[in-house]
C-alpha cells in the first residue's frame, strides 16, 4: 500500500512549478489532489499528466488566494468531491521580485500579502474542521528571503514571516486536536528566483557558490518527497517547525 493511498491533498498553485512537483510526489504515493491556480488551460494540463501517469483523481480548481470567497468554494467542492480533506499545501505566492524596499508601492505590497499571508490564512481556517476530522495537517510555504534577508524580497519576505509566525501559533493551537502545521523554506528554480537572477546576477552567482550541495532542489525529488514526510504518519510527532530544503546553504547556528 501507498504511504497517502486514499488521502485527498490540496495544494495551491499546483499546476506548475514547485506546486507542479509537489502534485507529482504526492500522487506517487496515492494521494488524490485538488490542485488550483489562475489558469484553468495550466491546470487542465497538470490534471491530465498527473491523471494518466499516476492512476489518482485530480481535482482542478481556478481561483485566486486573495479570494475568500474563492477559497471557501475549493473548500466546499473539495469535499463535495472527495468527503474529506487530510493535507492542506500552501505553495502558491505572487510577489514583485527584485524591488528594493524604497521602491515598492502600496499595491505591490499588497501583492505580496493578500496572494502568500491571506491566502495561507484563508485556506487553513476553512480547511481547518476537515483537517480536525482526519487529523491531518498543513504544510506552508516560507523562504531563505525572510530568513536571512535577501536583497530586493522585502515584500516577499513580510509575507513568508508571516505565514512562519502563523503556522508557529497554529500548531500550538491546532496540536490537541491532532492537527500538525509545519513549515518549507525551498531553494529552487521558480520564476521569482529567475526575475530575482535578473536583478541581481552577481547575489545569483554568489548564492549558487554558497550551496554545498551544488545545485537548486528538484521541485518533486528534494521537495516534494520532504511533504510527502511531513503529511505521513512517519511525522506524527513533527509540528512547529521550519525545514529548511537549501542544499546546506541554509545552515543555521
Amino acid at each position: 500500500m501507498k504511504r497517502l493511498e486514499g488521502n485527498v491533498t490540496i495544494i495551491t498553485g499546483g499546476g506548475k512549478g514547485i506546486g507542479f512537483g509537489l502534485a507529482q510526489a504526492f500522487a506517487q504515493e496515492g494521494s488524490n489532489l485538488v490542485i488550483t491556480g489562475r489558469t484553468e488551460s495550466r491546470l487542465l494540463d497538470a490534471k491530465k499528466r498527473l491523471e494518466e501517469e499516476y492512476g489518482i483523481e485530480v481535482l482542478p480548481i481556478v481561483a485566486d488566494g486573495a479570494d475568500e470567497a474563492a477559497i471557501k468554494n475549493v473548500v466546499a467542492k473539495t469535499v463535495e468531491k472527495f468527503g474529506k480533506i487530510t493535507t492542506l499545501v500552501n505553495n502558491a505566492q505572487v510577489s514583485k521580485s527584485g524591488l528594493p524596499l524604497v521602491e515598492h508601492t502600496k499595491e505591490d505590497f499588497d501583492l505580496a500579502i493578500y496572494s502568500g499571508l491571506y491566502a495561507a490564512f484563508f485556506y487553513m481556517r476553512e480547511c481547518f474542521p476537515y483537517l480536525k476530522e482526519s487529523k491531518g495537517s498543513v504544510i506552508n510555504f516560507a523562504s531563505g528571503a525572510g530568513l536571512f534577508g535577501k536583497l530586493g524580497q522585502s515584500s516577499y519576505a513580510a509575507a513568508k514571516e508571516g505565514i512562519r509566525g502563523m503556522s508557529r501559533v497554529a500548531a500550538a493551537e491546532w496540536g490537541p486536536d491532532g492537527v500538525r502545521v509545519n513549515v518549507i523554506c525551498p531553494l529552487a528554480m521558480t520564476e521569482s528566483l529567475k526575475e530575482w537572477k535578473e536583478h541581481y546576477p552577481d547575489l545569483y552567482e554568489k548564492t549558487i557558490q554558497g550551496i554545498p550541495l551544488g545545485h537548486f532542489a528538484d521541485p518533486k525529488n528534494d521537495i516534494g518527497r520532504v511533504c510527502v514526510f511531513l503529511a505521513s504518519s512517519d511525522a506524527e510527532y513533527v509540528t512547529g517547525e521550519t525545514i529548511t530544503l537549501q542544499g546546506g546553504s541554509g545552515l543555521r547556528p
